[in-house]
């Protein structure tokens, strides 16, 4: 899985993370909420093509998760975030979250066509978010309401 984040964050433009992860970071964040919920994708062969996970949101209250959503560098639009996308939604809404956040890049075009296609419906706007000494970004707010 950090593989797969390396060269999405490598490759920029998509993700607000700037800098490589580790297999131990990644298992850390699946450990730092028992609310988290989180989902992998696999071909026949084991090879991970994503994952995607929600988690609660620090500032929107407990009923709110926020999601972050990966698929493997070359193989989107193959139906594998719809898939992910099914299994959290129902895996939230069997944890109680009411409704799922997104916060994505707004040069992200297909970060935005992704989760408004899941359903999303924009609900605000974070202008100069800085997430890299040397970058700042605004951010397009979604919502998927899960009731």
């Amino acid at each position: 899985m950090a593989e797969l984040l390396n060269e999405i964050i490598a490759l920029g433009g998509t993700t607000a993370m700037t800098r490589p992860v580790t297999g131990e970071a990644l298992s850390g964040w699946m450990q730092r909420d028992p609310r988290a919920i989180w989902h992998v994708a696999e071909d026949e062969g084991g090879e991970i093509l994503g994952f995607q996970y929600v988690e609660p949101h620090a500032g929107l209250g407990a009923e709110v998760a926020q999601i972050a959503t990966f698929a493997r560098v070359g193989r989107t639009g193959l139906g594998i975030g719809s898939r992910l996308f099914e299994a959290t939604a129902q895996a939230a809404r069997a944890e109680g979250y009411a409704w799922i956040n997104a916060e994505i890049r707004a040069d992200n075009a297909s970060g935005l066509t992704y989760y408004q296609s899941r359903g999303f419906e924009d609900w605000g706007r974070i202008e100069g978010k800085r997430i890299a000494e040397d970058l700042v970004v605004d951010k397009v707010l979604k919502r998927y309401d899960l009731g």
